[in-house]
Parts: C-alpha cells; sequence; structure tokens
C-alpha cells in the first residue's frame, strides 16, 4: 500500500504544524507495535529513561504486527493528528511522511552527542537521513537470521540439537514421529517472508540476496542458485504444516513448551525465552545465520521518528526522549531485554547472554547487509508477503509457479 497523495499530504503538513496537544507539556504520547511479554519489558526501560528527565511517557502501544500498526500511525499523521513520536523499522517505511515535511529533524541533538562517532555500523545513522538531515533515531539492530530450537523436544525425539539448517531438516521426522511440530511459524506473511529471506542469506550467500534486493535483478531471482533457496522454503513448509498459530510470539512459546522444535526468527525472540525463565544453552539453542557457514546479519531494527508539533514544550520533550533514547545506560537496559544489539559500539555487554554475544561477534567481524527495508519499498515487500502467505498455506504450489512470481516482482520492484 502507498500513501503519498502529495495533495493530501501537503494539506496534512499545514494541520500537524498547527495541532497542539491538550495533554501536559511535558507528556508525550509514543506509538509502537511492542505488545509481547519480552516487547513490553524492553519498552519499560525506554519509559523509565524518559520519565526520569521529568517528562512521562504515555504508552501508545498498538496491537498487533508492524504490518498492522504502521497504517495506523501513517493515517494519524497524515490526518493532522500526530502522535509525539513514533517507532518504524530501518529503511524505507518513512520516507514518504519525510519527504512531505511531516517529520522534524533531529540535526540538532544528533550533532551535539555525536551520533555520526558512536552508532555503529554507519549504516543505520545514514538510513534515517535524507538530502543531509537526521530524521530518526535508531535504537537496536535486530537480525533476523536466526534459528531457536528446543533443547527439550530433541531430547524427547531422541535427536541431538541440530547445529544447522541442514542438520534440523534431516532431524524433523524424528520430530514428527514423536508428536512435535518440527518448525513452528505464525500464519502470517510477514513471518513466512522473514523466514525465505533467512533462507536466502545463508543457502543462497551475499550475492545472491544483492543481486535480488539491491539490484533487482529478475533474471538472479529465476535462476538456478534461487531455486535452491525455494527447494529449501519447501522443506520448510513441510515442517510447518502442524504450526497453527497466527502471532510470531506464539510460535515462540510452541518452543519454549517444547511443542514444536525450532522457530526461524529475529532476536526479538529472545526476549520471550527471558520472560519465560529459560537460559541460552541450557533450555533452548541458538543458530545465528540459520549455522549455515559464513554467518551474516541483516541491520533492520528499530528507529523512532518525531513528527512535527506546534507546541515548543512537547518539542523539547522529543528532543529529550531522543537524547535518552540513545544514552549508554538506556541502550544496554532496552536491548538486554529485547534480545536485539545495541546500535551503540561503545557500551558495556558484559552481561549479554550468549546469543546476543553470537550476533555481536558477527556484526564486529564486519558481516552484515542492509535489510530488505533498506532495499526495497514497502509496496514491494507487500507484494513478498502475499505470495509467502500463499505458498505456505498451498502445499500444492509449486515451487517453480512460486519462483517465478517471485522473479516477476522482482523485476518490478521499486
Amino acid at each position: 500500500m502507498r500513501y503519498r497523495s502529495v495533495t493530501a499530504l501537503l494539506a496534512a503538513s499545514a494541520a500537524a504544524l498547527a495541532f497542539a496537544g491538550t495533554a501536559g507539556a511535558t507528556d508525550l504520547e509514543v506509538t509502537h507495535w511492542w505488545t509481547s511479554g519480552g516487547e513490553a519489558a524492553a519498552v519499560a526501560e525506554l519509559a523509565k529513561a524518559f520519565d526520569a528527565t521529568g517528562n512521562h511517557w504515555v504508552d501508545g502501544a498498538i496491537a498487533g504486527s508492524g504490518d498492522t500498526a504502521r497504517p495506523i500511525m501513517v493515517s494519524r499523521i497524515t490526518g493532522g493528528d500526530p502522535m509525539g513520536a513514533t517507532q518504524f523499522n530501518h529503511g524505507r517505511q518513512a520516507e514518504e511522511l519525510v519527504e512531505a515535511g511531516l517529520m522534524r529533524n533531529l540535526d540538532a541533538v544528533a550533532a551535539k552527542e555525536n551520533w555520526k562517532g558512536v552508532i555503529n555500523p554507519p549504516s543505520l545513522l545514514e538510513g534515517c537521513m535524507l538530502d543531509g538531515h537526521v530524521y530518526c533515531v535508531p535504537v537496536n539492530i535486530h537480525a533476523w537470521q536466526w534459528l531457536w530450537l528446543s533443547n527439550k523436544a530433541f531430547a524427547d525425539a531422541g535427536v541431538a540439537v541440530p547445529t544447522n539448517w541442514d542438520e534440523f531438516v534431516a532431524a524433523a521426522p524424528a520430530l514428527e514421529k514423536a508428536g512435535i511440530t518440527p518448525l513452528a511459524i505464525g500464519k502470517q506473511g510477514w513471518q513466512e517472508r522473514g523466514l525465505f529471506n533467512n533462507l536466502l542469506l545463508a543457502i543462497g550467500g551475499k550475492d545472491l540476496y544483492l543481486k535480488v534486493y539491491q539490484d533487482k535483478d529478475a533474471e538472479a531471482a529465476g535462476g538456478p542458485e534461487m531455486a535452491k533457496v525455494f527447494k529449501a522454503a519447501d522443506d520448510a513448509r513441510k515442517m510447518a504444516k502442524n504450526s497453527n498459530v497466527q502471532d510470531w510470539n506464539q510460535a515462540t512459546n510452541l518452543v519454549i513448551t517444547g511443542k514444536a522444535g525450532g522457530q526461524s526468527m529475529g532476536d526479538w525472540a529472545q526476549g520471550e525465552f527471558q520472560v519465560a525463565g529459560q537460559v541460552a544453552g541450557k533450555d533452548y539453542s541458538c543458530l545465528v545465520g540459520l549455522g549455515m557457514p559464513n554467518a551474516f546479519i541483516t541491520t533492520g531494527g528499530d528507529s523512532f521518528y518525531f513528527p512535527k508539533l506546534a507546541d515548543e514544550e512537547k518539542s523539547k520533550a522529543q528532543e529529550e526522549l531522543a537524547s535518552v533514547m540513545l544514552s549508554p545506560k538506556t541502550q544496554v537496559a532496552f536491548n538486554l531485554k529485547k534480545g536485539s544489539m545495541p546500535v551503540r559500539g561503545d557500551v558495556d555487554l558484559t552481561t549479554a547472554n550468549d546469543c546476543m554475544k553470537k550476533g555481536l561477534e558477527v556484526l564486529k567481524a564486519g558481516n552484515v547487509i542492509k535489510s530488505t527495508d533498506e532495499l526495497i519499498s514497502p509496496d514491494t515487500n507487500t507484494q513478498f508477503n502475499d505470495l509467502m502467505a500463499e505458498f505456505f498455506a498451498k502445499q500444492d504450489m509449486s515451487v517453480e509457479d512460486a519462483q517465478k512470481r517471485f522473479a516477476d516482482i522482482i523485476g518490478s520492484a521499486d
């Protein structure tokens, strides 16, 4: 879905600038889609840090995934009812709002606190910039490329915990024989598209990933190397055929309780394991890059944007919120709860668990690559979501047909 209508957005810009909230001058509504147990624990750290400045975080959580929340957020901003700050993923999701003049820049805060010097990798800050101005605060690095495994499930099935994707596929029959669903995944296109992209990077490799998503190479998308990725996706949908949950955290719970062998999901899943009191390496295992050679992680994650407001006190509070979100103390507290990695390269993470340390090692080695949110438009992402939802729902849909449709989408991607 595209949100740009030039006339409507310009009119909304004027309405947004005229807006002045009725709450206290330092009350700031912050909208986001963090509602699971682990997410709620993490967002509470941001709220606590902001409240400590003398301001007040007014929580605007929107239940459902980002796909549910983003249209609501965009509608409010373009409709002249902006919040004080709002979450988007790193990349192009707020691009049109910035172009329409509805978002304020954070140049003064960024310069004062040397964001260019402390944010790592630099591409995160670059993703917040347009025409040389900084428009958002990246708060974490969320890598999608993980396979979370239930140690109990594999023990109950009498097989060793896998060390890579291929071993996981090979163990599926034993899990099924023990009455355990091999692969847990929610029946939502964004989850299935995320799994597919994990397979693309792990099996197809960095070069193929960039040919497809950065270069928009339809020939590569329809070629023999991509066919291997679709074969792996076919294995995945067969392994997940008995996974009958909707939300990602419900799928994570199947792994936590040993009802499923594993889940390929971003590192935000780690927050659910922590809330459940599970210990990495003991109760569950984590394979970065699906355990495949030369693991890469994408620099996806979450950023906060700040709509333009007429109220000077609220505008000042916006700057204070931007500042505390990137403070070393908040970065550590928030990301340890969220399961993500901090965007600052100068913070102490000695208390990080084994899984986060694995991710940090990949990051330190420079094995990072831009996420699809940074490389393709929301429209194109939606088309992929729809294709993957259909592919996983219809076991009789051939991999050849799915790959052809995939290549067609790449060929017309913007």
